[in-house]
């Protein structure tokens, strides 16, 4: 099937869900790109759509073993002109899917060892870098309270590397609440802080989470009162800070250290 026109009944459908309320409605999401769609057939995901343009130069190309697992779902053909106006990456490879999230499963797992948390976190590939993060540590869940970046932003998806199908993303609709339930099961808290006296390498990481700020304002102060340790990035040279999610990954990266010696 080939859409031409883009007053298409499909083609406005998937330009719908460009929008964060349209993609809340429909319950569903956009990957693009060869490797993310490999990714998601690979994790099972639960694939809706394939949309493929017809007469693309495509950036990359389509191995014979994805081409025969894509002709397992229902794909349509769409011309160059279509598809621009679908894509949301400059070099795009001719190839998207309609995804469909997973339910929503707000349950935390309280036996993890370690545990991530990210307050207020709002650039889409800070929040897709830390996904990818957490699953090169094998962390199966992270914790983002309700004002944080949506996961499921065409950025975002696009910095997780496929991370998006591997991690379950709990968005908490009250952190403070969240954070003492954790602390009634035991779980230290531990909070990122400029003003810390404490290095990250002077604490344990037993039954431990760790609380990622906001970018400009870093972790909000009532949660801030609410952590056992406040941690700091040692930094000898003039830089004042971190990016976040290169932040994310030196504590994360040091707990895991820290859990294997």
């Amino acid at each position: 099937m080939l859409i031409t026109s883009k007053d298409n009944d499909t083609i406005k459908y998937l330009k719908k869900l460009k929008d964060k309320k349209y993609r809340d409605q429909e319950n569903s999401y956009i990957i693009e790109g060869i490797k993310l769609i490999k990714e998601a057939i690979q994790e099972n995901a639960k694939i809706k759509l394939i949309i493929i343009c017809d007469d693309c130069k495509q950036e990359g190309n389509i191995d014979s073993d994805i081409k025969y697992e894509i002709a397992k779902y229902e794909c349509i053909y769409v011309t160059e002109k279509i598809f621009s106006s679908l894509t949301t990456v400059v070099n795009p490879q001719g190839i998207l899917a309609v995804i469909e999230k997973e339910k929503k499963n707000e349950q935390i797992d309280y036996n993890n060892d370690i545990f991530l948390i990210l307050d207020n976190i709002q650039d889409p590939g800070n929040m897709g870098t830390i996904l990818r993060t957490a699953d090169s540590l094998n962390l199966k869940q992270i914790i983002v309270s309700k004002d944080s970046s949506e996961v499921y932003n065409p950025k975002v998806v696009r910095s997780t590397m496929g991370a998006i199908f591997r991690v379950k993303v709990i968005e908490s609709e009250n952190l403070v609440k969240t954070i003492k339930e954790l602390k009634k099961h035991k779980i230290k808290i531990v909070t990122t802080s400029l003003q810390a006296d404490k290095s990250m390498y002077d604490i344990s990481y037993e039954k431990t989470a760790i609380i990622i700020g906001n970018e400009a304002n870093g972790v909000s102060k009532e949660i801030l009162e609410l952590s056992d340790e406040k941690i700091k990035i040692p930094m000898p040279g003039k830089a004042e800070s971190l990016n976040a999610s290169v932040a994310t990954s030196v504590i994360l990266y040091e707990a895991m250290r820290n859990k294997l010696k």
